[in-house]
């Protein structure tokens, strides 16, 4: 399972190291695309095939659900870790997700959200307990 909360910085290249303890979950090549709320999402291989699965189940004659396939798949890239461990986010991911030098990447169960570490600080400051623990019945928790 992808949990934890890891600070990273990237890299002039554009490099951004996948911490240790998530790479075993992750894998050597995994998909990297945008995400929702300001930050980019990574699937392993087999997370991907169960989300774009589930893309492809829905109505084309449904202009939300064109425009959420178009937003997912658009930007979607296939990445490698590296020797060093290390990976690639291609510029337009990086402009996507307003990518600064320093980044948070944190792992969520089923995929890692990729971070700017301002903007996720923002994130987390706005997340209440509280309002989570009210609407837990609402999902099923």
């Amino acid at each position: 399972m992808l949990i934890g909360e890891y600070e990273h910085s990237l890299d002039v290249k554009g490099r951004l190291i996948m911490p240790a303890k998530l790479r075993a979950d992750i894998g050597d090549t995994f998909i990297v695309t945008k995400g929702l709320d300001g930050c980019l999402f990574a699937f392993s291989q087999n997370e991907w095939l169960n989300f774009e699965t589930k893309l492809k189940a829905l109505p084309l004659s449904d202009k939300n659900a064109r425009n959420f396939v178009r937003f997912f798949l658009s930007g979607a890239t296939e990445c490698e870790i590296d020797k060093q461990g290390r990976f690639l986010i291609p510029t337009n991911l990086r402009e996507a997700a307003n990518l600064s030098k320093e980044t948070v990447i944190i792992g969520v169960g089923t995929r890692i959200e990729i971070w700017d570490k301002e903007k996720w600080a923002k994130c987390d400051e706005e997340i209440s307990a509280d309002e989570i623990a009210e609407n837990m019945t609402m999902l099923g928790i």
